[in-house]
């Protein structure tokens, strides 16, 4: 039988509504040590938001975090997986999508989260270090375009 992503996922969630403000989501972020919380709304996923959007969509743009929505800032077009899914299909899902972590929803609700770390702590082969080596390499796309996460 293979492990799935209910057996490495993290049900310590922490997570915001969609009006919470940038502030109060940096605030738990920095408390919880994180980098991404999902955005929910009456349990179900509504987007991800990153310190990274925070910094580029609200303080890159001289909006105040005190007042800046988190529905605002977040990510829409999420890729999640489900409990049941395999940790392979997980790695390869981050990979595809060049994100460290995923969201983990079950009958239409939040129920964990699963990252790279989580992963890596149980198995350290070479699918999981392709995984991190994919979303930490600059891509070139369309017409020269450099994109990097």
């Amino acid at each position: 039988m293979q492990e799935t992503v209910q057996d490495l996922m993290s049900k310590r969630l922490v997570a915001v509504l969609p009006g919470d403000t940038a502030q109060e989501a940096a605030r738990l972020m920095k408390e919880h040590n994180i980098g991404a919380v999902p955005v929910v709304s009456g349990g179900e996923l509504r987007g991800m938001l990153t310190d990274r959007d925070i910094v580029l969509r609200c303080i890159a743009e001289g909006k105040d975090p005190a007042s800046t929505r988190a529905g605002e800032l977040m990510s829409r077009d999420i890729a999640y997986v489900t409990p049941d899914r395999t940790v392979q299909d997980a790695v390869r899902m981050m990979s595809a999508e060049q994100v460290r972590r995923l969201p983990v929803v079950r009958d239409g609700y939040v129920d964990g989260m699963i990252s790279l770390a989580d992963i890596a702590r149980r198995h350290a082969g070479p699918e999981v270090a392709a995984a991190i080596s994919e979303i930490s390499t600059t891509h070139i796309g369309p017409a020269g375009a450099v994109r990097t996460r």
